[in-house]
């Protein structure tokens, strides 16, 4: 298994364990998209509690990625996704918070889903 198999495994059962439903090959799809930034440890989560951390997953992601509109809804589904993964759950992974913002605006299309 390569090393990067071995981490969409690590985050599908992240997942799993939460009782978040997933789609393996959206889960790849952005995995992938995150490039080398999976294998560093602190790039390959978000700080739930940092405000500078929350506005680059909304500016770099949610608005450049997505292509979405800055508006409080964008952070309302920060917010919604760090609630549902868990606030006290230490290791919220990137790639897991940008599934499920991707699934939670239906912009599947982004990664040809």
């Amino acid at each position: 298994m390569s090393k990067f198999d071995e981490k969409v495994e690590l985050y599908k059962k992240f997942m799993d364990d939460r009782d978040i439903r997933s789609n393996t090959d959206l889960l790849k799809a952005v995995t992938k998209g995150l490039g080398p930034s999976i294998y560093k440890k602190d790039a390959e989560t978000v700080s739930g509690s940092d405000a500078k951390e929350l506005e680059t997953v909304k500016k770099n992601f949610l608005i450049k990625k997505l292509g979405l509109a800055d508006g409080p809804k964008l952070d309302e589904a920060i917010n919604e996704v760090m609630e549902r993964i868990g606030k006290s759950e230490r290791n919220k992974y990137r790639a897991v918070v940008y599934y499920m913002l991707t699934k939670k605006f239906d912009k599947e299309s982004v990664y040809g889903m």
